[in-house]
């Protein structure tokens, strides 16, 4: 029996054997929203086999109407029961490739997108690892940033009802056959953290679409709110996505060599000027609403200046310190991504950039272990020390002039990701804010 049957043979059977009664079959749109609908295990064969069928011109950045038709194809290798699922009629979720009437990997689907540069990795012989740290917040409701807790970084409070969330979120996680390394509370009010142990790049993006609707269910069935949201809150930090990722062979970790004075092989140094070089022209991806740039700036721990280190937490890049006997955890941590992305296409640009500076052997620049934020504008200048864009409008125009971007992309959802973000900052330039009511209205 081929790979692929038998692993249908096993979900028809756990299903069954569970008394699994709804399946949700889950995809993104181009922003990285989780979709799904449901199905009865009756049609569950019918996922599996040939998919689906949908209306693709619902789905922000999908098909015209007059095209509108793609299935869902359920990929058995996701289908994980809901953890608070019931015992009798119950619910499990299988995540989905979205194809074609024809059978054609659907080109506007962001989980093809990042299988396809996957390929390219793979055809090079490499494995692309990768470990988010995605940052969080608890509010009273999603109608205005009110805090649960006053907290402060790795703080521990009595009556900590944001641990309790933070427990029953890493046993819904794990149950659901995610792993979890650590969590915490972050440096802000509110704020909060789980770390995936990471994992292959499909399977982590996969796990963060998870982990964002669980994080999010646990509150909600708890009576409070949480939100992904950059930056919700002016005056404290914002929330990040810091990527840690790297690249193997086998089991042999291609970015580790002992000889290297910083313990990083040429390949390791190559893809970090990648990501470096390419930074601003990805930046759109990794960070793309209006509020992400509200974080994206100075004195705030996020990275807002194009440049790495090993210990500094003010550069874009950093690459954790090795310690002897663990050539497999050498990594390198890309720390302007926001954990509002879509990780699908956040991871497939980090590794194209990457890729394209291994490629083309980018020289790397050397480190930069002072506290960039306290340098003034002279010496950023006279150290050549460029920056992030300062606004989504901005972030876009140096996106569309990308060709990295747009091959990584393709031309399907770069053109709609391109049209879906100049809607939003027309939208957000012609709204009038509680800070102009405030500070004009009475003087103007």
């Amino acid at each position: 029996m081929a790979k692929n049957d038998a692993m249908k043979e096993y979900v028809l059977k756990k299903a069954h054997d569970n008394r699994i009664k709804f399946i949700r079959l889950w995809f993104s749109d181009v922003q990285g929203m989780l979709k799904s609908f449901s199905i009865t295990v009756e049609e569950l064969e019918g996922a599996l086999s040939e998919g689906m069928g949908f209306d693709g011109s619902s789905i922000e950045g999908f098909s015209r109407i007059e095209e509108s038709d793609v299935l869902a194809l359920a990929d058995p290798s996701t289908f994980q029961i809901l953890p608070w699922s019931a015992a009798e009629n119950g619910v499990a979720r299988m995540f989905c490739d979205i194809v074609e009437p024809d059978g054609k990997h659907f080109e506007g689907d962001p989980r093809w997108v990042l299988k396809r540069n996957l390929k390219k990795a793979a055809d090079l012989g490499y494995t692309y690892y990768v470990g988010p740290e995605l940052e969080y917040f608890y509010f009273k409701s999603e109608k205005s940033p009110e805090i649960i807790d006053n907290g402060g970084y790795f703080d521990v409070t009595s009556r900590d009802i944001a641990s309790d969330l933070r427990r029953t979120t890493i046993l819904y996680l794990e149950a659901m056959g995610i792993g979890v390394e650590y969590s915490h509370h972050e440096v802000a009010p509110s704020q909060h953290e789980i770390d995936l142990r990471y994992t292959d790049a499909l399977t982590m993006a996969d796990s963060a679409m998870t982990y964002r609707m669980i994080v999010k269910e646990v509150a909600a069935r708890s009576g409070v709110y949480a939100t992904f949201m950059p930056k919700p809150m002016f005056g404290e930090n914002g929330s990040g996505m810091h990527t840690h990722q790297s690249l193997f062979k086998g089991d042999k970790n291609m970015f580790f060599d002992a000889s290297d004075k910083y313990s990083l092989s040429a390949e390791a140094k190559y893809f970090i000027a990648g990501l470096l070089k390419h930074s601003k022209e990805i930046c759109a991806i990794t960070n793309q609403w209006v509020n992400s740039y509200k974080r994206l700036v100075p004195g705030y721990e996020a990275p807002v200046y194009i440049s790495w280190a090993r210990r500094n937490r003010s550069t874009m890049v950093r690459v954790p310190m090795y310690k002897p006997g663990k050539e497999k955890a050498t990594r390198i941590e890309f720390r302007c991504p926001d954990p509002a992305c879509n990780p699908y296409l956040a991871f497939s640009v980090m590794l194209a950039a990457g890729l394209e500076g291994i490629k083309n052997k980018y020289p790397l620049a050397d480190p930069v272990e002072e506290n960039i934020f306290e340098w003034d504008k002279k010496k950023r200048e006279a150290e050549g020390m460029d920056n992030l864009p300062d606004n989504l409008f901005e972030a876009v125009k140096i996106m569309e002039s990308s060709k990295l971007v747009k091959e990584a992309l393709g031309d399907h959802v770069f053109t709609k990701f391109v049209e879906n973000k100049h809607i939003e900052w027309d939208r957000y330039r012609t709204c009038i804010t509680d800070y102009e009511i405030q500070k004009y209205l009475p003087i103007l």
